[in-house]
């Protein structure tokens, strides 16, 4: 394998990781291309990662605290072998063998910067866990195509998001973005990195021949859903532009008002009123990281507006019936604002 590609595969085990080393072991059986991984212990509460088969290409980073998903994923690339390009995989995902090969060949081409898996639903492999995933304009995001047959998403192409579960990133994007945003510790990290991609003038591609099997678990706990939505707000924040802010400002304040009102009778009302509260106490984190988003972009909104979606997913947000209306009334302005963006 001399002339094999090669690749830093980051990988980070929490929790009680029951697919852990079938994920390192689907990795280092990856062909055609050469491979380390960087495991990152942030957590592990069984001996899951103590009990991996020892393997020269295997580096465990141990930090020492939760660093997050974002925080993990950061720490274990400024310890990749330089240059490589990156390869995320969940520790939860099992790689095809032909999954990162494609991904990497796929980065190929320079108007690439992420390649993004087709993800799968590993108890239910002919249906798709994410096909890249959407962003709404109201900066929701969430996995593309879940459930639906993998035949409906086999042709490769631009996405708006690439799943984190598994993606490559161009080692020099990587870097001129300075990685995932460590804020974010966990939840739409990966949305943050593609939309940057975006605006840094390179593509995000789906890879639908690059197949991983995930062991999907959705989850709506007040830990996530606090992470989901003051990251949420975190991205819309910075990321778009001042022309895109003003005028999504009375859709964005109407929908905080009716997510608010959803929380409460979900019952993690005090999660949401914590997200705000974050974002009040970090006012200074969030001006800066708009500075440094602002300044350093390259594409501007107007060129990216076809990126977003103005509809929800009711099969994954399902919506009163009552919230149609207001549905239809935000498509409207989305469509007739847009030109403007």
């Amino acid at each position: 394998m001399g002339g094999a590609r090669r690749a830093s595969v980051l990988v980070l085990a929490y929790g009680e990781e029951r697919y852990l080393h079938d994920a390192v072991a689907a990795v280092l059986a990856s062909e055609g291309v050469e491979v380390e991984v960087l495991l990152v212990d942030n957590g592990c509460t069984t001996d899951a990662v103590a009990t991996l088969p020892p393997d020269p290409r295997v580096r465990v980073l141990t930090p020492g605290t939760n660093l997050g998903f974002a925080g993990g994923m950061n720490h274990a690339a400024s310890r990749a072998a330089p240059g490589t390009p990156l390869v995320l995989v969940n520790s939860d995902a099992v790689v095809a063998p032909d999954a990162i090969r494609l991904l990497l060949e796929a980065l190929d081409d320079e108007r690439v910067g992420v390649a993004g898996a087709c993800v799968v639903l590993a108890d239910r492999p002919g249906y798709v866990n994410s096909a890249g995933n959407p962003l709404h304009v109201l900066g929701l995001c969430w996995a593309g195509g879940l459930g639906e047959p993998v035949e409906r998403h086999a042709v490769p192409g631009p996405v708006t998001s690439a799943s984190g579960a598994c993606a490559a990133v161009d080692r020099g994007l990587w870097e001129r973005l300075g990685g995932f945003p460590a804020e974010y510790f966990a939840y739409m990290e990966d949305l943050e990195l593609s939309w940057r991609t975006w605006q840094h003038g390179r593509e995000v591609r789906y890879v639908p021949a690059a197949v991983a099997a995930h062991h999907y678990e959705f989850s709506r706990s007040p830990l996530k859903m606090y992470l989901v939505e003051r990251n949420r707000l975190f991205f819309v924040l910075t990321a778009y532009g001042p022309r895109l802010l003003a005028l999504l400002a009375l859709p964005l304040l109407a929908f905080e008002l009716a997510i608010a009102v959803v929380a409460v009778a979900q019952g993690w009302g005090r999660q949401k009123v914590r997200g705000w509260a974050w974002l009040l106490r970090h006012a200074g984190t969030v001006r800066r990281r708009r500075r440094l988003l602002q300044r350093t972009r390259t594409v501007p909104d107007r060129e990216l507006v076809h990126l977003f979606t103005d509809t929800f997913d009711t099969t994954q947000m399902p919506l009163p019936a009552a919230a149609e209306p207001l549905q239809a009334l935000l498509r409207a302005w989305w469509r007739l604002v847009r030109r403007w963006a």
